[in-house]
């Protein structure tokens, strides 16, 4: 049996690469749609350099992926930008360019992949929605409005392409430790003058399971809703919050 072939986009670290290694452990092909290459190397998985942000270049990349495969088994759409600013400290080009990035990356990807699907009358959507797809939080005016988005997108196409055997869902990370984390962390210390131990304790502590979440969490939610295992679930949203939107 032929290998399924899995796209991710955003897959050169964290969450990403965390769903990367766990679907090559599971056999897949993988191809990784990113700006970077891998942050280390990742069996059976192949990067391509892309701007998710530019239709034409997600579609370059299928297209390659298509005449090296013939078939699309798998997609994540998990490229993505975080903006911690209210809707008065959010330019009209920040607003542009999360969007391009996190609600447009994931339209191209999708909308491309969709024709192959169809032909095989199978297919595994999954996007990186986020614990915002359910609550709103302070200073998340626009990465909040694009994962609302992008739970919406989940929905909706997985009742247009049901029919196709296509299912399409959405996982809902909550505070998980990766790169970006880090970085919106370190930003905050930097402006607060806050100890970093400190806020990452206070961080956990608003946890209803007392920690920060993994990649790893999130790769495993994801690399199930991929497989067969989940054959009769689509258009739903996945939390993976150790509880926090359960408050």
């Amino acid at each position: 049996m032929s290998p399924a072939i899995t796209i991710v986009t955003g897959a050169s670290m964290g969450i990403g690469l965390a769903i990367a290694e766990q679907q090559s452990r599971a056999g897949a092909r993988v191809y990784n749609l990113d700006v970077a290459d891998f942050s280390h190397p990742v069996a059976n998985a192949q990067w391509l350099k892309c701007d998710v942000s530019h239709v034409q270049d997600v579609n370059q990349a299928i297209e390659q992926i298509l005449s090296n495969t013939g078939r699309i088994d798998r997609l994540v759409c998990n490229a993505g930008l975080h903006l911690s600013a209210t809707i008065e400290e959010t330019s009209e080009e920040s607003l542009e360019h999360i969007f391009a990035v996190n609600v447009k990356g994931a339209y191209a990807a999708i909308k491309a992949v969709l024709p192959a699907m169809k032909r095989q009358q199978s297919g595994a959507i999954v996007l990186m929605g986020s614990d915002q797809s359910f609550v709103g939080k302070r200073h998340s005016f626009a990465y909040g409005m694009s994962k609302a988005a992008l739970a919406s997108i989940a929905k909706t196409t997985a009742l247009d392409y049901a029919s196709y055997n296509i299912r399409v869902n959405a996982v809902c990370p909550g505070t998980i430790e990766t790169p970006l984390f880090h970085h919106a962390i370190d930003k905050y210390v930097n402006k607060s003058g806050e100890d970093k131990v400190s806020v990452l304790q206070q961080e956990a502590a608003e946890q209803p399971l007392g920690r920060i979440g993994q990649p790893e969490d999130v790769a495993a939610l994801t690399s199930f809703l991929l497989s067969d295992d989940a054959q009769f679930i689509t258009g739903s949203l996945h939390a993976v919050d150790g509880g926090y939107t359960a408050q």
